[in-house]
């Protein structure tokens, strides 16, 4: 099972309380969870991720085992912390302004 954690906002759309569990087809990828998370919860489709390219949306950052892995491609293999769910994949809010 993988643990993800999803900001407020996230958490408020699709009437989520605390960390999602989600099972995760192999090979584990930020398309692949993008993907479960969607068809588990299909109120987030568009808020994360474009509809079109399926990248990141801009004021959303990946986290997972102390790394920013929201530069990474979406093909790129998740940590192994993360897969065995010792660690959970932060999806965090960018916060802007000045």
């Amino acid at each position: 099972m993988i643990r993800v954690f999803l900001p407020a906002h996230l958490r408020s759309l699709a009437k989520i309380e605390g960390e999602v569990t989600l099972e995760v087809r192999h090979p584990v990828t930020q398309r692949s969870l993008m993907d479960a998370l969607e068809a588990r919860f299909p109120v987030l489709r568009g808020t994360i991720r474009d509809h079109v390219s399926q990248k990141r949306r801009p004021f959303l950052r990946f986290f997972a085992s102390q790394e920013d892995l929201s530069h990474e491609g979406l093909d790129t293999l998740l940590p192994d912390t993360v897969v065995s769910g010792q660690e959970a994949f932060l999806i965090i809010g960018s916060v802007a302004g000045g």
